[in-house]
């Protein structure tokens, strides 16, 4: 058997090599293809999160903003638009939360208008953000109630689910707001049975104050011994139910 390939053989051998090289530079250059394609599809998508994102931010929609924002730099990290957005997500982010919050705070209000006398009486209430034992059969919310009566005019109010006040000579309760220094204010309990109610003298400075603030606590004497503290999450007061107070 001759050991040396035939003119025939060699020939064969290389034309195979050529071909196994085509099919090799073909299948990179498809993969090459393919890899810009899904490249390209990616910076489309982030392109249009970006734009969803721009247009949140436009509308002043923090928390949709931050929907895409998050969205965006979770599925398309690498591209051009992810670079954009994420030096200002973490403000978005907490414009976001504020937004959040204050709707929270928005939704612990509740508003009545009701006939009475020759008019219309208006009010906002709103309970504490835990209950208190102030002497009755179990711990309640203590109520703050911002009334504008026809007759009665306007007023401020607690209101208590049991227990009772020890104010109905008069008494002196400690306001305090957000983080500022408790102020002393005047009180008082009517001689009534209908309703547990201590009535706050100043009720124009709660008032004004209370437009300013997030946070309000009211210590109060109660029957049952001692003073009881009232916490109540008061930001997201709507002034226009209460037309001419502010």
């Amino acid at each position: 058997m001759n050991p040396i390939p035939s003119r025939l053989a060699i020939a064969v051998l290389l034309g195979a090599c050529v071909l196994v090289g085509t099919a090799c530079t073909d299948r990179e250059a498809q993969r090459q293809a393919q890899a810009a394609a899904e490249a390209q599809a990616k910076e489309q998508a982030a392109a249009q999160l970006q734009r969803e994102y721009d247009a949140a931010i436009t509308a002043g929609n923090w928390e949709l903003a931050r929907v895409h924002g998050a969205a965006l730099l979770a599925q398309y990290p690498a591209t051009d638009a992810a670079s954009a957005v994420e030096p200002d997500l973490a403000d978005v982010t907490a414009k976001a939360e504020a937004a959040r919050e204050q709707r929270r705070m928005a939704a612990l209000w509740n508003y009545a208008r009701v006939a009475a006398g020759k008019g219309e009486q208006r009010s906002a209430a709103i309970f504490s953000t835990e209950a208190l034992d102030t002497g009755g059969s179990a711990p309640a919310t203590v109520q703050l109630v911002i009334r504008d009566h026809p007759e009665w005019k306007r007023s401020a109010y607690l209101v208590l689910e049991g227990g009772d006040f020890d104010c109905y000579g008069g008494c002196k309760v400690k306001v305090a707001f957000d983080d500022g220094a408790a102020k002393a204010m005047s009180a008082w309990r009517p001689k009534t049975d209908e309703a547990i109610a201590m009535f706050i003298e100043d009720y124009r400075g709660l008032w004004k104050q209370m437009r300013k603030a997030q946070r309000v606590s009211i210590e109060f004497p109660v029957k049952a011994g001692g003073t009881r503290t009232a916490v109540f999450d008061v930001g997201g007061l709507d002034g226009s139910q209460m037309p001419g107070w502010d």
